[in-house]
C-alpha cells in the first residue's frame, strides 16, 4: 500500500470529503434534502433480515478494493444486482466510493431501479449531506463506520438515517467500537473482519465480538466470506447475515455463487431458532 499503519482509513476519508464537496457545489444541501424527502419510502430492512430465521446474504456490487485492487469490471451493476436477487440475496450492497472502490451514486441508482429488495449505500459516511444523498438515490440502509466517526457525529448521523426512515448498518471491528455502536443506539451491527487501518483480515474478530452483543441486535459478519464454509462458521458465532462482495464478483457466476451461500444459510444448523 505504501501507507503508514493507521493512515489508510484517514486517506480514504480525506478523498471522500473532497469528492463530496464537489458534488455539493453542484447540488446544494437544501436541494439534496428536498430530493431525499421526495424519494419513495424506504423498505423495512429489519423485517427483511428477521423473517424467516436463516442467515441472510447481503450481496455486494464491488469493482475494486484498496487491499486487492481491481476485482471485476461490472459494466452493468443493475444486471449483477438482478442476478444476486434471483440467487436469493436479501439485500444488495452498493459501493459508492469512487477513488478506492470504483463505485458511484449512479451505480446505486441503477441497482435501485433493478431490484425490489432493500439496498445498502456502502461508503464512508461522514456528513448529513451523504445521508440525504443515499435516500435521494433510493437507499434503504446506510453504512456508518465507527472507526471513522467521533461519538457525537456517530450519534447524529444514526439519528439522521433513522429520521429518514432508513436503517443504519453500524460497522465495528473492536469491542470498544461495539460499545460505542450500542451507545449510539445501533439495531444492526456489522462486525468487519478487516482492520480498516491495516487492511488485514482476521475472521475470528466476529467470534470475539458478536457473542457479547445484546440478543435484540442483528449481527452482520462483514469481510472474509469465501464460501459456504465461512458462512456456517459465522452462523455458529451468531451471525444473522453475512455481507459478501469479493467472493461473488470474482466467481464467474454470481447468481449461482449467491445461491450456494443462501442454501448454506438456510440449512437447519444455521437456523436462529435452534442456536
Amino acid at each position: 500500500m505504501g501507507e503508514n499503519n493507521g493512515s489508510v482509513l484517514d486517506s480514504i476519508v480525506a478523498g471522500v470529503r473532497a469528492d463530496m464537496a464537489e458534488r455539493e457545489a453542484l447540488v446544494s444541501f437544501a436541494e439534496i434534502k428536498k430530493r431525499s424527502l421526495a424519494a419513495p419510502s424506504p423498505k423495512d430492512v429489519i423485517a427483511a433480515l428477521k423473517n424467516p430465521p436463516v442467515v441472510a446474504v447481503i450481496a455486494e456490487v464491488k469493482r475494486r478494493s484498496p487491499s486487492k485492487g481491481s476485482l471485476a469490471t461490472i459494466p452493468d451493476p443493475a444486471e449483477l444486482a438482478a442476478a444476486y436477487a434471483e440467487g436469493g440475496a436479501r439485500i444488495i450492497s452498493v459501493l459508492t466510493e469512487q477513488r478506492r472502490f470504483g463505485g458511484s451514486l449512479a451505480d446505486l441508482a441503477a441497482v435501485r431501479a433493478a431490484v425490489d429488495i432493500p439496498v445498502l449505500r456502502k461508503d464512508f459516511i461522514v456528513s448529513p449531506y451523504q445521508v440525504h444523498e443515499a435516500r435521494a438515490y433510493g437507499a434503504d440502509l446506510v453504512l456508518l463506520i465507527v472507526a471513522a466517526l467521533e461519538q457525537n457525529v456517530l450519534d447524529a448521523l444514526l439519528d439522521r438515517v433513522e429520521s429518514l426512515g432508513m436503517t443504519a448498518l453500524v460497522e465495528v471491528h473492536t469491542e470498544e467500537e461495539a460499545d460505542r455502536a450500542l451507545e449510539a443506539g445501533a439495531k444492526l451491527i456489522g462486525v468487519n473482519a478487516r482492520n480498516l487501518h491495516t487492511l488485514e483480515v482476521d475472521r475470528s474478530t466476529f467470534g470475539r465480538i458478536a457473542p457479547g452483543l445484546p440478543s435484540g441486535v442483528l449481527k452482520v459478519a462483514e469481510s472474509g466470506v469465501r464460501g459456504p464454509g465461512d458462512l456456517i462458521t459465522y452462523a455458529g458465532w451468531g451471525a444473522d447475515a453475512v455481507l459478501v462482495g469479493e467472493g461473488l464478483v470474482t466467481s464467474g457466476d454470481p447468481r449461482a455463487a449467491v445461491s450456494m451461500l443462501v442454501a448454506a444459510g438456510s440449512h437447519p444448523s444455521c437456523s436462529r431458532a435452534v442456536r
